[in-house]
């Protein structure tokens, strides 16, 4: 049993490795973007956002460049609900700017684990870093086994891909303007029997021109933009039907455009990597793997029509 009675978490892919880990009567609050598992509904809310989320790609893009430069974080925190709280174990993260919140003096009073990961093997280090704060060691390698275990499923079948049956993907982080995901997306998308030449592995995910993206040509496109699900990134994207490049990419020619849920999956550094992973595979290789049941409803195929992106019936 942990040692640690009051724990908050200010992000939500702690969240979700607090209550995989058995934690979950121990967390007496979390962050504004804590939405998952649903027990957590009534739990306090400890942070809100500085940023208009409501509005569109390019107007959020242009909030958070100004907030950049004037140095100001992007969320901020009930100072008097997390003293009341009265903590032992704050989680936080220390992975990008626009995500990070700051500190405070009222997490003085308890122990702070930072989070930074910047791969999958990053995140499985995390659930130990977790564990070994709340003594739960032994549920976290059950945990971690079970999910490397579905890993090296999927990078056993992918592993018979010859090189020329692996296609070339373009994972979009931000629509207006482009962005392509980095940190572990290029390591999950090699994995999944994918090719993908632009980002750069490990690293923070980087703006790209619509000149790069066409002389890559990917032939599989994934929109996923960080903090939208799949309704909301359909709206987004609808500016790039718009592109004069986009009618020539070979995924827009060959109907293999694809809207996810980024929020949930792709952009959320905990256990659900794992099924983002089994994710791709499915939609580079439907003939190799099979659509992943813990995650119905986590994407949409998409068809340009008339000028806009329409999601296709299941």
């Amino acid at each position: 049993m942990s040692t640690h009675k009051r724990i908050v978490s200010l992000i939500s892919s702690a969240t979700e490795i607090l209550f995989l880990l058995g934690l979950d009567r121990q967390v007496v609050g979390v962050s504004h973007e804590c939405d998952y598992p649903p027990q957590i509904a009534g739990l306090p809310r400890l942070t809100h956002s500085l940023v208009n989320a409501a509005a569109l790609s390019r107007a959020i893009d242009d909030q958070v460049r100004e907030f950049a430069i004037d140095q100001q974080a992007l969320y901020a925190i009930d100072v008097d609900e997390l003293a009341r709280l009265k903590p032992d174990l704050i989680i936080t993260q220390a992975q990008c700017d626009v995500c990070a919140v700051h500190d405070t003096p009222a997490l003085a009073a308890a122990e702070i684990i930072a989070l930074n990961p910047t791969r999958l093997t990053d995140v499985l280090e995390d659930i130990r870093r977790i564990a070994e704060a709340t003594e739960c060691r032994d549920r976290a390698e059950d945990v971690i086994a079970a999910l490397e275990a579905r890993v090296q499923q999927v990078r056993q079948s992918s592993s018979t891909l010859a090189a020329a049956d692996r296609p070339r993907v373009a994972l979009l982080e931000w629509i207006d303007p482009p962005m392509l995901a980095g940190n572990w997306t290029p390591e999950l998308v090699s994995w999944a029997g994918g090719v993908d030449g632009l980002p750069a592995d490990g690293r923070h995910s980087s703006y790209a021109s619509w000149q790069e993206i066409a002389a890559f040509d990917p032939e599989v496109i994934v929109i996923m933009p960080c903090g939208f699900d799949v309704p909301r990134a359909i709206v987004e994207a609808q500016v790039l039907a718009v592109q004069p490049e986009w009618q020539s990419l070979s995924a827009v020619r060959s109907g293999r455009v694809f809207a996810a849920d980024g929020n949930a999956y792709f952009n959320r550094s905990g256990p659900r990597l794992v099924d983002s992973l089994e994710i791709l595979a499915h939609l580079f290789h439907p003939e190799l793997f099979a659509a992943p049941a813990s995650a119905a409803g986590a994407w949409k195929r998409l068809r340009t029509e008339a000028g806009e992106l329409v999601a296709e019936n299941p």
